[in-house]
């Protein structure tokens, strides 16, 4: 498809755009407005600042790729981009499961809320999303520099990432394949268990609620919620799942849903957790409107 690179990219760069207004004008609102100093919100802005860095590691030199026909990347350049491609991923992922941690706290155990999540715990939490990803990732970058390379130096994907890499090796990449499984399945596979746990206990809690109305705005924010966690994961697993086990999946569409993961959630997630949220709508339709 390399006489449609030109056209394809085009709408990549258009939600780039839009990954970079909506979470930047997120930071900027919550980082100005003190008011909206809470956990809710740090949690946003962790959300925001991982959302950036995410989009912003893969999709310049895609734009590159497709518009200048740039298609080298250096071997360092590789496995740095690989670094943080996977880095940042694990770490979205556990910022996902400590705003479903914050929103059950919030809903089912409300009068604990400001003992249990206080400024200091916040931000043991976030370093610990980093550090936990840095220690999973970091081996990625141990098992590909053992291997050799002496074949072919091409990439079938717009980015590096592990088993990408790990393919071109001309010798045994089971070691690869076996950790890459194992942080899949107990590092984010256990995230996807704990959200689904933590909205599955909100949604019961709900459910007690005696207003009707209060119930339907709890099942819309859950809902809208649910969607974006559902599109940040299901194709990130779907693509580790190919690099493994899905020879028969057309390269094309492998390619187009590793980017969904990298891209599609960064663009929603301001729009799902930011302006869906009443006071941070308020806070941008004044900020647009001139008003202090």
């Amino acid at each position: 498809m390399r006489d449609q690179h030109i056209w394809a990219a085009i709408p990549f760069c258009s939600m780039y755009i839009l990954a970079l207004v909506g979470n930047g004008t997120i930071l900027y609102i919550i980082v100005k407005e003190r008011t909206l100093h809470e956990p809710m919100y740090l949690f946003l802005c962790l959300l925001s600042i991982t959302d950036l860095v995410l989009c912003s590691t893969t999709l310049p030199k895609m734009l590159t790729l497709f518009w200048l026909k740039s298609h080298r990347i250096s071997y360092q350049g590789c496995l740095t981009q690989m670094f943080f491609v996977h880095t940042i991923f694990a770490t979205e992922s556990a910022v996902l499961l400590a705003m479903a941690f914050d929103r059950y706290v919030a809903i089912c155990r409300p009068l604990h809320y400001a003992s249990i999540l206080n400024a200091m715990v916040i931000g043991k939490i976030g370093l610990a999303c980093v550090v936990r990803a840095l220690l999973f990732v970091f081996p990625f970058v141990i098992l590909i520099e053992r291997l050799p390379f002496c074949g072919h130096h091409i990439i079938p994907h717009t980015y590096c990432e592990h088993m990408g890499i790990a393919k071109l090796a001309c010798a045994s990449i089971r070691p690869n394949t076996i950790y890459g499984l194992a942080v899949a399945l107990s590092v984010t596979g256990m995230d996807v268990v704990l959200i689904a746990t933590s909205y599955g206990l909100i949604l019961r809690a709900v459910l007690r609620l005696p207003s009707k109305d209060a119930q339907f705005r709890a099942f819309s924010t859950c809902g809208a919620h649910m969607c974006v966690i559902l599109v940040f994961y299901v194709p990130a697993f779907f693509s580790f799942f190919t690099h493994r086990f899905g020879q028969q999946v057309p390269p094309h569409a492998h390619i187009v849903l590793a980017n969904l993961y990298l891209l599609v959630p960064p663009v929603l997630n301001p729009l799902v957790y930011g302006i869906n949220t009443k006071q941070i709508r308020l806070r941008i339709f004044d900020f647009f409107m001139g008003r202090r």
